[in-house]
């Protein structure tokens, strides 16, 4: 009578043989093909899933009835400590989502409109465009203010004079608008400075040169 546990029967009716350890070797590496563990957690995954059994846990422990002052203040700080991790490694390290603006002139305060040309003209040409748009800026805004068009006031921003300088000059309004972006989002803000920023600022500035205040209607009645 044949041994059934050592041997099996093969297609043709050959006995095959199977030992243990290639049995064992053979489940390993059909277990060990990445087809069986395409759905598996990733690492960050099942690092967040242990974080959250812990922090259960000291929830757990906190509530319960043999939970001392202290021992339940030091779990608390566990707690706080395991919900800062799991916060830190899915959203990166905290960010600044406000940021400052100054006045347009910024902490060296205001030049003449001229001073701020030639330092704009000098910065573009050697193509440091953050710098020649700051201070092509700083030359339209201090040029407004040397024609009386805006007064002369420390702390302004670029949004303000614009704005401001809009309803002196309507036909410009958009194009100032624009402009007090541009020089935001370069000044303050992540925007790389370009020479076409530059040119912007800088066209807009001599067609302001040559602008004239709209008039005001006169009042109703008047003669």
């Amino acid at each position: 009578m044949p041994n059934w546990g050592d041997r099996m029967s093969a297609a043709g009716g050959a006995p095959v043989t199977v030992g243990r350890d290639p049995a064992r070797d053979a489940a390993r590496d059909e277990l060990l093909n990445a087809d069986y563990h395409r759905h598996d957690p990733s690492l960050q995954q099942r690092i967040l899933d242990w974080i959250t059994d812990r922090i259960g846990d000291a929830l757990d422990a906190i509530s319960g009835n043999g939970t001392t002052g202290t021992t339940g203040l030091v779990l608390f700080l566990v707690v706080a400590v395991l919900i800062g991790a799991a916060l830190w490694w899915r959203l990166g390290a905290p960010k600044r989502a406000v940021r400052t603006t100054l006045g347009v002139y910024g902490t060296a305060g205001p030049r003449t409109a001229a001073q701020h040309r030639a330092d704009a003209e000098r910065h573009a040409a050697a193509g440091q465009w953050a710098e020649a748009v700051r201070e092509r800026m700083r030359a339209l805004v201090r040029a407004l203010e040397e024609r009386a068009l805006l007064d002369a006031r420390p702390g302004r921003t670029a949004d303000e004079a614009a704005a401001e300088a809009g309803r002196a000059l309507p036909e410009h309004a958009a194009a100032l608008t624009a402009a007090a972006v541009v020089f935001d989002d370069i000044a303050y803000g992540e925007r790389t400075a370009d020479q076409a920023a530059y040119r912007l600022l800088r066209d807009l500035d001599q067609s302001l040169e040559r602008a004239r205040p709209a008039l005001a209607p006169a009042p109703e009645g008047a003669a």
